[in-house]
């Protein structure tokens, strides 16, 4: 039976990816041919992009009941993509601040962050500490999501050249869509049947297996763009995909889960909420007050080893 979770687990995963990539394609080249800023394109169509697998797994965590999966991937995707995703795109090259994102896409970042930190103990959703995010929990982070594409569309369009969007025809744009829309619904409930059987098989807690194993796969997308765009020294698309996508997850993600169904809070340590607040904190305070507004490659260094012990710390507690 163990076999077949794993097959289901992976095939999920596979098709996942594989999906968001479609259709993050196929969406750029359409918002490309509606002259859509370079800008408008990274913080939504791209971060959303990336951001699918865990709005599938998420939402699909939330409608079949288990919820622990659910609030486990947003918070280990936010994480793995603060810490790890940022620190092994610091290593390849160091990551600069544009003074937009100083004043905007960070503070947003670390506002995410505090807001689930609050809801997770109740002092904005009413009941007692601890017990769950509610459906008003989930509809306030709609409410702080409505706030920031407002912000978002309010970005000037440039002059940019759109030969991405001439290049691929219309049919095709809708193939990447249709296409990639599938394999991510069909993908996502493969993968959450998997995940789910493998943490219960092992005797691992759904907080856990969606902090850890879910987090990090659904946050492969995230970790490809960034590497590559770090590679090719395109850092601000590295910064601007980790900073979109954790603000989609938390106001997005989490808030369309709760929505749906209430997201119970049992399973998870005030070591998990600190370390996505922390993760984002760090990046807000290198940002405004390192005297150089980049992560170097020893900063980067210290996000990736302290990913690596709160994995560590995870495994040990579990």
């Amino acid at each position: 039976m163990i076999y077949l979770s794993i097959l289901c687990f992976v095939a999920g995963l596979v098709l996942v990816i594989l999906g968001a990539d479609w259709l993050t394609k196929g969406a750029s080249a359409l918002a490309r041919r509606f002259n859509i800023s370079e800008l408008v394109i990274g913080l939504t169509i791209v971060a959303l992009g990336t951001s699918l697998p865990e709005l599938v797994i998420s939402v699909g965590s939330a409608i079949s009941g288990n919820s622990g999966i659910a609030l486990g991937n947003v918070i280990g995707s936010n994480i793995f993509n603060g810490m790890l995703i940022l620190g092994v795109a610091a290593l390849i090259t160091p990551i600069k601040f544009n003074p937009r994102m100083l004043s905007r896409e960070i503070p947003f970042n670390l506002l995410a962050s505090v807001v689930v930190l609050l809801l997770s103990g109740s002092m904005l959703v009413g009941g007692a500490p601890g017990e769950q995010i509610t459906r008003y929990g989930g509809l306030l982070l709609l409410c702080f999501l409505a706030v920031f594409i407002r912000y978002t569309f309010s970005i000037p369009a440039g002059d940019e050249a759109e030969e991405e969007g001439e290049r691929m025809s219309v049919g095709k744009i809708i193939l990447f869509i249709i296409a990639g829309l599938a394999a991510l619904i069909f993908g996502g409930k493969v993968f959450v049947a998997g995940a789910t059987d493998l943490a219960r098989i092992l005797g691992l807690s759904e907080a856990v297996i969606g902090i850890t194993v879910v987090s990090a796969g659904s946050s492969l997308p995230e970790l490809a763009v960034s590497v590559n765009a770090a590679r090719k020294g395109n850092v601000g698309i590295a910064l601007g995909n980790v900073l979109g996508s954790n603000i989609l997850n938390i106001f997005f993600i989490l808030g369309c889960s709760a929505t749906i169904s209430p997201i119970a809070l049992d399973g998870f340590s005030s070591m998990d909420y600190f370390v996505l607040v922390a993760s984002s904190l760090l990046i807000y305070i290198v940002s405004r007050f390192g005297g150089k507004a980049v992560i170097n490659r020893f900063e980067g260094a210290l996000l990736v080893a302290g990913y690596v012990a709160y994995t560590t710390y995870l495994i040990m507690r579990a």
